[in-house]
């Protein structure tokens, strides 16, 4: 079987973080010229902004900008930047905390996701970091929601990807979070919680089916309590969406800013950062698959609703 070429480099550089639509032309292309398959390929693109588009050479193939009468060439390959609709800024910083030629770790802050996904693309941390640390080949070896806080790693070049990812698949890290949430007095703790974890595409809450094999297993631990508040340490031996929030709800101390779980909240106003999400990643500790060498990062962050608690209260 003939193995499939891999694209061209794009002749186009990102933009705030952001890469280059790419489009391939289909072998068996019947249009006319590049102009006439843009215009069925991107059919909610205006015909004005696409000849626009094409008049100031911001299409680009192989060899540079593309004329407006470029013909059809199956198999080449566009590139061009999409139009993206403002962002509200998330106006917390991303504090990197390790640097070498393999990885980066930062602090991420709540409210910023970690990869554009959706409505939220350059207020992501991947795109700040691959325009700030000048790394436009970033990319993330995990995955931490937008709504929490504390240490995601991410990978400096393609080639090394792969290792780190597996640490993560294989269950090779250890992770800790911090939550706060109320405090149970007949809640006996630790705890080690096991579910079957089902999350919807398209449904922003997952669920837990009964009687179902576990697939998700957190270990939850009381560190102290306050004001009707506790401060707990939370173990994740795998790594579901959600499933430290869908644990901690379940036990009857949801994390206090979920809006989520137990009930589904109205959504904020994108600018409002009043009400963060209190849980946060804490510790990330793992043997470094190319050098050997153990390494352990721990996040300089700490969690507001228990921050601002009087001592002693």
């Amino acid at each position: 079987m003939r193995r499939k070429r891999p694209a061209p480099p794009s002749p186009l550089p990102q933009r705030q973080g952001i890469d280059p639509v790419r489009l391939r032309l289909p072998l068996d292309g019947h249009w006319s010229g590049v102009r006439a398959y843009l215009a069925d390929r991107l059919p909610t693109v205006p015909a004005a902004q696409l000849d626009a588009m094409l008049a100031g050479g911001e299409i680009h193939d192989e060899h540079g900008p593309v004329p407006p009468d470029a013909p059809y060439r199956p198999g080449g390959h566009l590139w061009f930047h999409r139009e993206l609709p403002p962002e509200v800024h998330v106006p917390f910083p991303v504090e990197v905390l390790y640097r070498d030629e393999r990885l980066v770790v930062v602090d991420k802050p709540h409210f910023l996701a970690t990869t554009p996904r959706g409505r939220h693309v350059t207020e992501t941390a991947l795109a700040r970091l691959r325009h700030d640390l000048e790394l436009p080949q970033l990319s993330p070896a995990h995955r931490l929601d937008r709504l929490t806080a504390g240490l995601a790693l991410f990978v400096v070049q393609p080639a090394h990807r792969g290792p780190y990812q597996t640490l993560f698949r294989d269950r090779r890290v250890h992770k800790e979070y911090r939550a706060v949430a109320r405090y149970r007095p007949a809640l006996e703790l630790p705890t080690t919680v096991r579910s079957h974890i089902v999350k919807e595409r398209g449904i922003i809450a997952a669920h837990e089916v009964p009687d179902a094999e576990p697939n998700a297993e957190s270990r939850i631990e009381l560190l102290e309590h306050r004001g009707g508040l506790g401060h707990y340490r939370l173990l994740p031996a795998t790594g579901r969406t959600h499933q430290l929030r869908l644990h901690m709800s379940g036990l009857g101390i949801p994390i206090l800013g979920d809006p989520v779980y137990p009930v589904v909240r109205d959504e904020p106003a994108p600018d409002d950062f009043t009400d963060p999400l209190q849980l946060l990643a804490s510790v990330l500790e793992f043997t470094d698959p190319l050098t050997g060498a153990p390494m352990r990062f721990r996040s300089r962050r700490r969690l507001s609703a228990w921050t601002d608690q009087p001592p002693g209260v």
